[in-house]
Parts: C-alpha cells; sequence; structure tokens
C-alpha cells in the first residue's frame, strides 16, 4: 500500500532474486558477515525481498525500479532522525552496489524485533493513536531550517494528488462494482478542489500504514519502511488513521496532531487513492490485502 504509482510498478523489469545470490552478494561485498546464516522473510511487503542475516542484520533488496532509491536515502537520513523520535527506526548498517547481475544498490541494517501492527491489537488503542501523531508531530519538527532548502531536491521532493488524478479515477471506474463509485469520485473531487498545504514545508514519512509499523507486546515499537521519506505536504502520513484506527481512536489522532479541514480531507483521498491501487494490484490473489484495503477505503469514504 505505497503511495507510488501503479505505473512505476507495472514498468518495471524485475530482477530475480533468490537466497542463493543475496548469500553471493553478501559475501563478495560484506565478507566479515560471509560466515552468518541466511533465512529469507516471506511475506515481506511489495517492495523489498527481504532476509535476516545471523541474529542482528536484514538484507533488503529492491523488487522494483520504483524502490531503488531507499536503501541510500535511508543511510543518509535515518541515522540522524532516530534520536528525535519516539519510536525505534530502522538502523542503516551498510549499502550493498549493484553486482552479479543485480542491478540496484541494496541495504543491510540493524534487525528490528517486533510483529507488524494489526487492527484487532491496535485498532481502538487511544494510547497508541497518541503515539503515532507524536511521531509524525516530531517528525515535522526535524530540522525545519533544512526543510525549506531541501523541498526541490529529485529524491524529497513531494508527489502531489493531483498527479495520482488519472490513475485514481481509472481505478475508481474499475471498482465501481465494489465500492461506492460516486462517494469515491466526491470525495476525490472534494479533496483536489482544497486549498493547497499553507504551512512551510515539513518532513512526512510517505507510506505510513499499518505494513509499516511493529509491534512487541501489543506496543508500537517502531516505524519502518522511510523509502518516500520527504518534504511538503503531510497530509499523506494521514492514512495511518484509515488502515490502523476505529473512530474514536481516529479522533484522538485528530486531535493531537491538530490537522486543518482541508489537510484532514486530502489525508482521506490519500488513504483512498493508496487503497485503490493496492486493491486493484493485489486484492485478486491476495485475500489478506484485499480485507485490509476494502477497511482502508471504506473507512475513508464514511468517515471524517
Amino acid at each position: 500500500m505505497t503511495t507510488r504509482s501503479a505505473t512505476d510498478r507495472t514498468t518495471d523489469t524485475r530482477p530475480h532474486i533468490d537466497t542463493g545470490l543475496v548469500r553471493r552478494l553478501i559475501d563478495r561485498q560484506f565478507p566479515q558477515w560471509s560466515g552468518l546464516p541466511l533465512s529469507h522473510l516471506h511475506p515481506a511487503g511489495s517492495d523489498h525481498v527481504i532476509h535476516r542475516l545471523g541474529d542482528e542484520l536484514s538484507v533488503r533488496l529492491p523488487r522494483h525500479a520504483g524502490a531503488i532509491g531507499q536503501a541510500r536515502k535511508e543511510a543518509e537520513w535515518l541515522p540522524r532522525l532516530a534520536p528525535r523520535l519516539p519510536l525505534a527506526i530502522p538502523e542503516p548498517v551498510a549499502v550493498g552496489e549493484p553486482d552479479l547481475g543485480y542491478p540496484w544498490p541494496w541495504a543491510v541494517t540493524r534487525w528490528l524485533d517486533g510483529e507488524v501492527a494489526t487492527v484487532e491489537t491496535l485498532g481502538d488503542s487511544l494510547e497508541a493513536a497518541r503515539t503515532l501523531a507524536q511521531f509524525l508531530l516530531a517528525l515535522q519538527q526535524f530540522a525545519p531550517e533544512e526543510a525549506a532548502m531541501l523541498a526541490t531536491r529529485p529524491d524529497l521532493a513531494p508527489a502531489p494528488l493531483a498527479r495520482r488524478d488519472r490513475a485514481t479515477r481509472a481505478a475508481i471506474a474499475a471498482t465501481a462494482g465494489v465500492f461506492d463509485a460516486a462517494a469515491m469520485t466526491g470525495l476525490w473531487d472534494e479533496a483536489l478542489r482544497t486549498p493547497p498545504w499553507q504551512g512551510p514545508p515539513v518532513w512526512y514519512h510517505g507510506d505510513f500504514h499499518t505494513g509499516n509499523l511493529l509491534t512487541v507486546d501489543g506496543r508500537l515499537n517502531a516505524v519502518i519502511d522511510f523509502g518516500g521519506l520527504g518534504i511538503g505536504d503531510p497530509a499523506c502520513d494521514l492514512t495511518i488513521a484509515y488502515t490502523l484506527m476505529s473512530a474514536g481512536s481516529r479522533a484522538v489522532f485528530r486531535a493531537t496532531l491538530g490537522v486543518d479541514d482541508a489537510t484532514w480531507t486530502r489525508g482521506r483521498a490519500w488513504a483512498l487513492t493508496t487503497g485503490l491501487t493496492a486493491y486493484t494490484a493485489y486484492a485478486a490473489a491476495e485475500p489478506r490485502i484485499a480485507a485490509a484495503t476494502t477497511r482502508q477505503i471504506t473507512a475513508a469514504l464514511t468517515t471524517n
């Protein structure tokens, strides 16, 4: 349920990645880890193939071209972000280079313990809602003097909702027999009419949904997958309100953030468009994704 476009994914030529390739890449580029056991994690998301390396490391290889900048982006920014955020985030250890027929940079990070967050465990949690809002506020306040200067850097530049207009309307038409097409179109049109972000450029996670949250003993522990990290309008991060939260926790989340009506409407539209992208791409073959995105889309349509 990434904010990257469906077009990016369908036009990629995806390399074949197996454990043998990952082993050879590690042995060749990082021989200090050649003796560590390697095991494939499945499932591990749509953007990367992930292996656990020993007890303390993980290895992430991008599956498609839309994810190839993540290793270097995270290596540059996550060490600076980590001390300022109230939840753990990945700790980059090394960036691997294209090699042995694999075409893109890849990452080695510290292993983060935890289970992927679920609606069942955290959906009604007011504590989790406050913690997530506090995480976003801390992220938005990171290096404000740099944010304005970096906002036009290509790897950090925002992707406005309007750029997704054609694909979203096509997805609305394609799912008209499943969801309320008039309601989807109404929300989408309303969001495109809202005033743009009125504040200074701020940092956002860019793919802030339930699958990128880890829990330990039923409590939030970490936020992962900063490939969408950028600077601009933080509305895209409001998607978490619709992938995880119930009406009550959503209200606490919004109050803690202090979000204005226009930004909240754009956030609902982000939840709609990313939910539709994932639904149309994966729901037919993945019942788990079908259920999660149906909940996401329905919540965005029925809740303010």
